[in-house]
């Protein structure tokens, strides 16, 4: 077994509907294929296969929450969840952080897409204020608290889904 978790899949086709992708699931077999819209989150998906991590911040200066000076959110919100008004995008500049909980998943249910076993970790960064949700891609031990940093599956490698974004140990 190798020292890095690899995926079992291949790369979703896409679509655009205006802004909007439209990916087209064929991992379903013969049950056909299914398709789903990022709708307004789609500069998310698109920034992972570029290697950029994008989240949204509201700078509403009448939320009663934010007043125009919030954290980022991971994964992304279209609409403020306070005031309800539309999400500025930002890149986050540096996407590191720390492990803040994880689990080992050593056997995995049908259609999984990650070879088992592999860590399952949520992840802290700086300035933003949710926390993120991926996998690891190293197989050694870790602890709450290990430091980590994005890696990205871009072009040919990308599979336009939220497995584009991984971690691994610093």
């Amino acid at each position: 077994m190798s020292k890095t978790v690899k995926l079992k899949t291949k790369p979703s086709e896409i679509t655009k509907v205006g802004d909007a992708w439209v990916l087209h699931f064929p991992r379903f077999g013969a049950e056909g294929t299914h398709y789903h819209s990022y709708g307004l989150l789609t500069p998310y998906f698109e920034g992972l296969t570029q290697g950029r991590l994008m989240a949204t911040r509201c700078d509403n200066t009448k939320c009663p929450i934010s007043k125009g000076k919030g954290d980022m959110w991971l994964p992304p919100r279209a609409d403020c969840p306070d005031c309800h008004q539309p999400m500025k995008w930002v890149e986050v500049k540096n996407p590191s952080g720390y492990i803040y909980s994880f689990t080992l998943v050593e056997r995995g249910g049908t259609g999984l897409e990650i070879e088992c076993p592999y860590y399952q970790v949520d992840v802290k960064i700086e300035g933003v204020g949710t926390i993120l949700k991926g996998y690891l891609l190293d197989r050694k031990p870790i602890k709450i608290g290990d430091k980590v940093h994005a890696r990205f599956r871009t072009g040919a490698e990308a599979t336009n889904t939220c497995l584009d974004i991984a971690w691994e140990l610093v």
